[in-house]
């Protein structure tokens, strides 16, 4: 048996590369839910941002032992370690359809004061969590058993509509505001993280990014402004106090409340807990392709605890494995980037090191690591599809343009927006309709498409009907703002204040009309398979 090279000069490279995507999802995640009318920037880095951290800590850690070990079973020095971290479409999922939502319905109908607010939307977004580790904990051991009842068109084609449109465009933005040094520090990503070519020296190309976006901002900022980029004070680091939810002593009636709301965002939320589940699975045999054959089961065990702690400390973003095994393995990386990535994020979380990442790294030369992470998940969904099966991965990305432009068009005009026409009312109530639930939708309309592609009608119906389910209670295309859900006439008697004009407007927007649309589809492709046209086919039993 060979001595394992647990470290090597490929770490370097690697670490950078692992590092600083985790660190900037928790600067996205802090960018994104801060602000005016939303959470204080002190809450979320001392009430989430701790334990979150320390979910990447644990997960990384078990993953280097993993490593030890199969290097010590298989006798091997060049073991590459799998890499873990936080699961960025999930951090968009939770931030826009999770915490920003449970907190204005906890200032508008609960009469929470702020602060109060900030902790009940907090306390969502954990319990969210620690359902959704439960959750990826139970399909440790059937993980197989999950992909094969979903097809993989339609689990990897809600994932490509939310790397695309969220995970890539989103960041692209922020690049953009300084094109400068944002297209200088993309240009280094897609030299060396996509198109995979080495820098003179073998710099991290993720740290060569960061370190000339930085510099050319602010070479732009003085030629522009004529003055140099003002720099904040440097952050006082150092223990900056973890605080942990308060199971007990909650006013009467504070967690029965919470877990309610946190059951109702669950429609949105499992969708990305079982893709980590499916990437998790995609992962291992991605890393069993490159020599490393680790076992499923605890890979998905490990990814399904981590979140679990995280959610328990309060935590509120996935872990999962990271898609990138093979390429931080052609790096030349062993164990010690996932130590190192443990052992940073961890101490970034707990002794206030996002302060300074967030106070001194623009996010022009940070994001350009996020636009890579779309395009590789993006790639990799189709990669990883049949080729006959493209046409169910673009029909899925079509409800997340939805969600786009109202994510978008609410940030210009505020959540208030009121369109001046009858017209405008119900193109904006139509967008909503269709962004509302937008994961679970692109998941359904990719899965029927791509059985309809495999000639399977039945099976296309099947997911038609469970759509027009999920429509009927505001799962998918509710008429509310806030995608809330419940029973259909109830619904319908909540489209009072806010909604009440647009629902006036738009009165075929109701969960009758969709289940029924739904409905009509899926019987007329039931009855198109008993009567067996040419292009149908009858399934085997």
């Amino acid at each position: 048996m060979k001595r394992y090279a647990w470290a090597a000069r490929g770490d370097v490279n690697a670490f950078f590369g692992l590092m600083l995507d985790n660190a900037a999802v928790m600067v996205l995640l802090v960018l994104l839910i801060t602000g005016k009318d939303a959470f204080d920037r002190g809450f979320v880095l001392s009430h989430m941002i701790p334990a979150t951290a320390l979910g990447v800590l644990f997960g990384d850690l078990v993953y280097t032992v993993m490593a030890f070990r199969l290097a010590r079973r298989i006798g091997r020095p060049d073991v590459t370690a799998m890499p873990l971290g936080l699961d960025t479409p999930s951090t968009f999922g939770i931030a826009f359809l999770v915490l920003l939502p449970t907190l204005g319905q906890a200032k508008t109908e609960f009469k929470l004061e702020p602060e109060r607010a900030m902790e009940f939307a907090w306390h969502v977004g954990l319990v969210v969590l620690v359902l959704c580790g439960i959750l990826k904990v139970i399909c440790a051991p059937f993980g197989n058993a999950v992909r094969n009842l979903i097809p993989r068109a339609g689990l990897l084609g809600s994932l490509a509509a939310v790397a695309l449109v969220l995970i890539a465009f989103i960041p692209l933005v922020d690049v953009a505001e300084m094109p400068v040094s944002g297209l200088a520090a993309l240009t280094v990503i897609l030299v060396t993280l996509v198109a995979h070519q080495e820098l003179p020296g073998r710099i991290p190309g993720a740290l060569a990014a960061v370190v000339i976006g930085l510099v050319v901002f602010h070479i732009e900022t003085r030629a522009t402004t004529g003055h140099h980029a003002v720099l904040p004070a440097i952050p006082e680091l150092g223990w900056k106090g973890m605080v942990l939810p308060q199971f007990f002593g909650e006013e009467p009636g504070w967690w029965g409340r919470v877990f309610t709301i946190a059951l109702e965002k669950l429609p949105v939320a499992f969708p990305f807990a079982l893709a980590t589940v499916v990437g998790g699975i995609d992962c291992t045999e991605s890393a069993a392709a490159a020599g490393d054959e680790y076992d499923t089961r605890t890979i998905l065990l490990t990814e399904g605890l981590a979140a679990l702690l995280a959610g328990c400390l309060g935590g509120v973003i996935q872990t999962t494995p990271y898609i990138g095994h093979p390429a931080y393995k052609k790096m030349g990386g062993r164990a010690a980037y996932t130590l190192a990535t443990a052992l940073c994020i961890g101490a970034f979380g707990l002794f206030g090191g996002f302060d300074l990442l967030q106070a001194y790294i623009p996010a022009p030369a940070l994001f350009p690591i996020l636009v890579f992470v779309g395009l590789e998940i993006s790639a990799q969904s189709f990669q990883a599809t049949p080729t006959k099966h493209y046409p169910a991965l673009a029909l899925s990305v079509m409800p997340a343009l939805a969600a786009l432009i109202v994510l978008f068009t609410k940030d210009v005009f505020g959540p208030t927006l009121l369109p001046g026409s009858e017209r405008a009312l119900f193109k904006w109530q139509t967008l909503r309709c269709l962004s509302n639930g937008f994961i679970v939708t692109s998941l359904l309309w990719a899965a029927a498409l791509a059985m309809l592609l495999d000639n399977r009608a039945r099976a296309a119906a099947g997911y038609l009907a469970v759509a027009g389910i999920c429509a009927l209670f505001g799962v998918i295309h509710s008429p509310l703002p806030d995608e809330q859900i419940g029973f259909p006439w109830a619904i319908m008697a909540k489209s009072t204040g806010e909604a009440k004009p647009f629902m006036d407007a738009a009165p075929y927007q109701t969960p009758y009309h969709w289940a029924g649309a739904y409905g009509i589809a899926a019987l007329l492709l039931a009855v198109l398979s008993l009567v067996r046209p040419k292009g149908f086919r009858r399934e085997a039993a």
